[in-house]
């Protein structure tokens, strides 16, 4: 059976790079490529690919969001988060986005399609990075807003201060995506579905 595959990232050295990794699997065949999370949804709805490799850190619309969308409207395509990080964040947002797989960029073609063919068997594979940082959240369960990282307090102290996503990105002198990323991560992490609440939350115990 040929596996139907398509690629996400916004560099276009890596998709090229990861596409040569398929070529070396005769089951794999690369049926698109997309730059971001948008135009991922919308090869998907086109293409009706069997996985997804999808990087996180996209601008516009980013890996997670786009991966839930994507899980959402067609649960039997299966996305495999393929980033370069293993953060506690990254790796349970991507989880449950609906993401059956996290891998890291260093993968080797082979180890790249094991991992595919397993997720078409519909069996999960983590790196080693991101396996070591589940079994760390398990051990160590942490409380509503300790678990922010820096960059993200900072994106939320921003928000305390009535910025929106574009002052946000132009005072702390990153992509507009980024911040997309950071608020939903923030979102997630505080349990708060809206700058309102994550705002009020943020007073009150004063993680900001």
């Amino acid at each position: 059976m040929t596996i139907k595959v398509l690629l996400v990232d916004d560099h276009a050295v890596v998709r090229s790079g990861l596409s040569k990794f398929l070529m070396v699997n005769k089951d794999l065949k690369l049926i698109g490529e997309a730059s971001d999370g948008s135009e991922a949804i919308q090869m998907v709805a086109l293409h009706k690919p069997d996985i997804v490799l999808m990087d996180l850190m996209m601008p516009g619309v980013d890996g997670i969001t786009a991966t839930r969308e994507i899980h959402l409207k067609y649960p039997k395509v299966k996305v495999i988060a393929l980033t370069s990080f293993a953060e506690q964040n990254m790796v349970q947002g991507a989880l449950q986005a609906g993401a059956v797989g996290y891998l890291q960029k260093n993968i080797t073609a082979r180890e790249l399609g094991n991992a595919i063919r397993s997720a078409c068997e519909g069996k999960m594979t983590l790196s080693a990075e991101a396996a070591q940082v589940l079994a760390n959240s398990v051990a160590q369960p942490q409380i509503r807003g300790e678990q922010l990282t820096e960059r993200e307090r900072d994106v939320l102290k921003c928000m305390m201060d009535g910025l929106n996503n574009n002052e946000i990105a132009e005072r702390l002198v990153v992509s507009l995506g980024t911040v997309k990323f950071h608020i939903s991560n923030i979102f997630h992490k505080l349990g708060v579905d809206s700058r309102v609440e994550a705002v009020k939350l943020a007073i009150e115990q004063k993680l900001a």
